[in-house]
C-alpha cells in the first residue's frame, strides 16, 4: 500500500515538473514593441560610444564600477562576441562568405562597440595552415595560419573603430563548455594522460604571451579575458586558487603592455563572483582589473529556486545581486556581462529570464557582451540560433534582443 502510494505521488511529481517544463518550451508571440522594432531601419550606430572618436583620451583605466579614460569619462563597453578561432576550423567565422572588413562594418553598424575575441590554446599550440575554402571571401589570407588570420581579423575591427577584448576560451579547439575535465581550468597537467591537449599553467601564460604580443602596439585591443567559465572538475574551483592564477597571468601581460586592461572571469561557468569582495585580484599595476560574469537561462541550475529561465523577477535580481551585482550597486569594481543570449525564437523561458535581465542590466546600466554575432557553428554549420545577422553576414535579425540591445546601448 505505501509503496503504491509512493509511486502514486512521484508520478504526480514528475508529471508536474514535465507540464512546467512544457510550459517554459511553448513558443512566444513577439509583443507590439518587438514587431514595431523588426519593421523599421536599425538606428545609426552612435560615432561617440566608439573609442576612435577623438573625444576619448586612451588608456583606459577602471574607476569604481565603470572603465573611463584619461579624462575620467566613461567607456561603456556594448560588445559582441565573434567566435570560431576557439573552435575545430581555428579561426574567426564567416571568412568563407564576407570579407573581415565588412564584417567589421556590419558590427559597427548594429552599435557594439567592442568585440570579445576568443581562441583556443591548440590553435596558439598547433597554429595550423588554413585551408583555402575557409577564407574564400578574404583571399589575402590564403596561406596564412591561424594566428596570421585571427590577428587579420582584429586589426579588422580595430580599423573601424571597434575596441577589441581577447579571450582565451579553451584548451582544446572545439564548442565550449562541455564536461570534459581537460577544458575546465587553464591548466590540466594534473589529469595526466587523460588529455590530448595538455598544458601547464607556464604553457597557459605563455600562449597568452604568444598571443598578445602581436597587438602591443594596437591601442583598441584593450584587454586580456583571462579564462571562459572556469570551474574546475565539475565545479569544484575554489576563487582564490583562480584569483592568484590570474594575477600570475595578468602581470606577465601587463610587463607586454601595462595599459591593458585585465579581465577576470567568475567561477562555476563564469557565474559566481562572490570571492572577489573578499579576495580581489590584485595586479602589480592599479586599476586593471575588470571582473566578468555570465548569464543564461540556464544558469541557476541546482539551486532551491532552480533556473534563471523559471525565476521571478526578485528572485533573479538576488541571484545577480548575491553573484556579482553587489561589486557594481557597491561602486567597488566593473563587472562585464561577457556572456548572455537567446534564441531568435524564443519559448516562454526563454522570453522570461531575457526580459529579467534585460530589465536588470537597464537599471545598473550594464556593461555587456552578447553571445554571438555568428550565424553558424563552426563544425558542422550548424545554424546558431543566438545569431544577430542572417547566413550572409550583412543582414540584422532585427527582433526582440537588437531592440532591447540598442536601448541598453543608449541607456
Amino acid at each position: 500500500m505505501y509503496l503504491l502510494l509512493a509511486a502514486v505521488l512521484l508520478g504526480g511529481f514528475l508529471h508536474y515538473l514535465w507540464k512546467a517544463e512544457a510550459a517554459l518550451s511553448k513558443p512566444w508571440a513577439p509583443d507590439a514593441a518587438s514587431q514595431h522594432f523588426s519593421k523599421r531601419p536599425l538606428p545609426p550606430p552612435i560615432d561617440e560610444t566608439f573609442l576612435s572618436a577623438d573625444s576619448w583620451k586612451l588608456p583606459l583605466r577602471t574607476k569604481g564600477r565603470d572603465v573611463v579614460d584619461q579624462k575620467g569619462r566613461r567607456f561603456k563597453l556594448s560588445s559582441v562576441n565573434w567566435y570560431g578561432a576557439s573552435d575545430e576550423l581555428f579561426i574567426p567565422g564567416g571568412l568563407d562568405v564576407k570579407h573581415r572588413s565588412d564584417i567589421a562594418r556590419t558590427i559597427r553598424s548594429l552599435g557594439f562597440n567592442s568585440v570579445r575575441m576568443p581562441y583556443s590554446d591548440e590553435m596558439v599550440i598547433s597554429n595550423p595552415s588554413i585551408l583555402p575554402h575557409l577564407v574564400a571571401a578574404n583571399p589575402d589570407l590564403v596561406g596564412l595560419q591561424a594566428l596570421d588570420i585571427f590577428e587579420a581579423v582584429i586589426d579588422a575591427l580595430t580599423e573601424e573603430g571597434i575596441a577589441v577584448i581577447i579571450n582565451n576560451h579553451i584548451t582544446s579547439a572545439t564548442w565550449c563548455c562541455g564536461a570534459d575535465p581537460c577544458d575546465a581550468g587553464w591548466a590540466n597537467d594534473h589529469l595526466g594522460p587523460l588529455c590530448r591537449v595538455r598544458q601547464t599553467e607556464d604553457e597557459w601564460i605563455a600562449h597568452w604571451e604568444t598571443v598578445m604580443e602581436r597587438f602591443v602596439d594596437n591601442p583598441l585591443v584593450i584587454g586580456a579575458d583571462l579564462r571562459n567559465e572556469v570551474r574546475g572538475v565539475w565545479g569544484t574551483m575554489t576563487w582564490d586558487r583562480w584569483a592568484t592564477a590570474a594575477e600570475r597571468a595578468g602581470n606577465a601581460l601587463l610587463k607586454l603592455n601595462p595599459e591593458w586592461l585585465i579581465v577576470v572571469g567568475g567561477t562555476e561557468s563564469g557565474n559566481d563572483l562572490t570571492g572577489a569582495g573578499q579576495r580581489p585580484v590584485r595586479l602589480d599595476f592599479e586599476n586593471r582589473v575588470v571582473y566578468s560574469a555570465h548569464v543564461y537561462a540556464w544558469s541557476g541550475w541546482g539551486s532551491m529556486e532552480g533556473r534563471y529561465a523559471k525565476r521571478s523577477y526578485p528572485s533573479f535580481v538576488k541571484a545577480m545581486r548575491h553573484n556579482w551585482a553587489y561589486l557594481v550597486e557597491g561602486n567597488l569594481a566593473p563587472v562585464w556581462i561577457g556572456e548572455f543570449g537567446a534564441p531568435n525564437e524564443p519559448g516562454e523561458g526563454d522570453i522570461h529570464y531575457w526580459q529579467n535581465l534585460m530589465r536588470y542590466l537597464k537599471a545598473i546600466d550594464a556593461d555587456f557582451g552578447y553571445w554571438a554575432i555568428n550565424p553558424r557553428k563552426p563544425k558542422e554549420n550548424e545554424k546558431e540560433s543566438y545569431s544577430l545577422v542572417e547566413d550572409d553576414w550583412s543582414t540584422p535579425v532585427l527582433d526582440y534582443r537588437m531592440k532591447d540591445m540598442t536601448e541598453l546601448m543608449r541607456a
